[in-house]
């Protein structure tokens, strides 16, 4: 008997940028324009305030609640990010009836983390094709070609994600494989692409048997 392999909804969180009044006249700006500036030391406090003032109101409001309401937030090891039962980030993400839930990317599989996987390649294709000379340019052509990126685009790099956490299992937790390929442009043609990537009942069991010993 086959198995499917099931993806929790995962989001992911980057940097952040400000603004501030430029303090001499230049040929671009007179003196007080404001300035868009990245941020360029993300602390902890300025992770933590980007997700409660952010990115969770972004979910409350536009997540369909059909879907249910458990979701998990994945982000990974780097030092300014918060542990998944902080007291702040847990009240927050308890509100308006929704379960949400931080954890952590397994360390050293970059293949895990669908963002690093293909989401952001999706994205950088489409952003290739605008010009921006500045900081505000570059974040409205980032925002275009998030809208612009399909479901189809979308789909396709959640289906190798979860080819990829079968070639884990395969490795018994290891990451010396090769992200595999199905042809998924000519399933689509097909009109054969799977909604799930199956995993057999014997390689599940055999993980399981790997796990306890």
């Amino acid at each position: 008997i086959a198995g499917t392999l099931e993806t929790k909804p995962i989001l992911s969180v980057t940097k952040e940028v400000y603004k501030e009044p430029t303090k001499r006249n230049s040929k671009n700006w007179i003196a007080g324009t404001l300035e868009t500036k990245p941020i360029l030391s993300v602390t902890k406090e300025v992770y933590r305030r980007c997700l409660i003032k952010k990115v969770l109101p972004t979910i409350r409001s536009k997540w369909p609640r059909e879907n249910g309401t458990e979701i998990f937030i994945q982000q990974d090891n780097a030092k300014p990010h918060i542990n998944p039962m902080d007291s702040e980030f847990i009240e927050a993400a308890s509100m308006d009836g929704f379960d949400i839930h931080l954890l952590f990317q397994p360390p050293n599989s970059p293949d895990m983390n669908v963002l690093d996987l293909g989401c952001f390649r999706a994205i950088q294709s489409l952003q290739h094709q605008e010009a921006p000379k500045t900081i505000d340019e570059l974040i409205l052509a980032v925002e275009k070609s998030f809208d612009q990126l399909s479901t189809e685009s979308l789909n396709n790099v959640f289906l190798t994600l979860q080819s990829c956490m079968v070639e884990v299992m395969k490795n018994l937790g290891g990451n010396n494989y090769k992200v595999p390929h199905i042809g998924k442009h000519r399933l689509m043609k097909d009109g054969s692409l799977p909604l799930q990537i199956e995993c057999e009942k014997e390689l599940v069991n055999q993980v399981r048997s790997h796990i306890q010993a």
